[in-house]
């Protein structure tokens, strides 16, 4: 009987080897540069298309001018994303003031206090809620929450950035607390028992020693849902209203930056004009105003993470 004392595999073998393992090195880095290349384009036709829009608005009448009502003609548009930018931003607050206080909650009682088999069931049917389209959410704010926000306010109309605002707040729920949980569930066990050692009550040690151990992560689950609010779209197209208004006022209606590219990119206006060309400095501003927030976001992370 012969055996093969040669433990290393054939020459034939081993070159297939190489070249399979090359083959997917070069994938991964080609899907890697795609993605830093496809954001860099996305990046330049902003700024190109914003530097053209700019050269007929100045920069100042962009940002002092409190109406947005643009037109063919420079001189006769009003161009203040002021009105966009509050819009957005009001919704987005409305949003996180549900979102953030639910989904933290939530999360604490998955993390700490759910059984293993409720935890397992009631996960899964949280995060069906991402997956619903947000023209439902939309429809479902404008056709129910609405009519009882009219209810309790009669001043009210029928589209507010209240309602735009609640609704997108459940909508960012489920990001924020299946982010959170798994951030609360990566704390030691060692530290858990160190305090219920100590005499703590599974609340004081959730609240003392979990959160602070677990906050840069929930942080970074904040700042994804203030993402996801800026950038959402469709629950604002139906509910807010869809008119531009410079106010703090969540009773009232707004348009937000999404909302505006929307409308306007829907081919009713000529491309290349003045009025196309906003949607550019639009989106561009909505980029900044994103960024910012990352910024942000890690910054606190970092300073989290080194504390604890």
């Amino acid at each position: 009987m012969q055996t093969n004392d040669n433990p290393l595999p054939n020459l034939p073998d081993r070159k297939w080897r190489k070249i399979g393992e090359k083959a997917i090195e070069v994938a991964l880095f080609l899907a890697a540069v795609s993605s830093v290349a496809i954001t860099a384009a996305i990046v330049g036709i902003l700024l190109y298309e914003s530097f053209r829009f700019f050269s007929h608005v100045p920069l100042w009448r962009f940002f002092a001018d409190p109406n947005w009502a643009p037109s063919d003609s420079p001189e006769s548009g009003q161009y203040g994303i002021l009105s966009l930018v509050t819009g957005t931003m009001v919704i987005t607050l409305v949003a996180l003031l549900v979102a953030i206080p639910m989904g933290t909650i939530v999360a604490i009682y998955l993390s700490e206090f759910a059984k293993p088999i409720l935890r397992e069931t009631i996960k899964p049917i949280l995060e069906l809620l991402a997956g619903v389209p947000t023209v439902v959410y939309g429809y479902f704010a404008l056709l129910f929450v609405s009519p009882i926000l009219q209810m309790l306010v009669p001043s009210m109309g029928g589209s507010s950035m209240l309602s735009a605002g609640l609704v997108m707040g459940i909508m960012i729920i489920p990001y924020i607390s299946s982010l959170s949980e798994d951030a609360m569930r990566s704390v030691p066990v060692a530290l858990r028992e160190g305090s219920f050692a100590m005499g703590a009550t599974r609340l004081h040690t959730t609240l003392n020693v979990v959160l602070p151990a677990s906050i840069s992560g929930i942080s970074a689950a904040y700042i994804l849902g203030v993402s996801r609010a800026i950038g959402e779209t469709m629950i604002v197209a139906i509910a807010a209203g869809g008119q531009a208004n410079l106010t703090i006022n969540p009773l009232d209606p707004a348009l937000t930056i999404t909302a505006y590219i929307v409308s306007v990119s829907k081919g009713d206006i000529e491309h290349g004009s003045i009025e196309y060309q906003t949607i550019f400095a639009a989106g561009l501003t909505l980029v900044l105003m994103t960024l910012a927030f990352n910024i942000v976001g890690h910054l606190l992370k970092k300073k989290y993470r080194e504390a604890y």
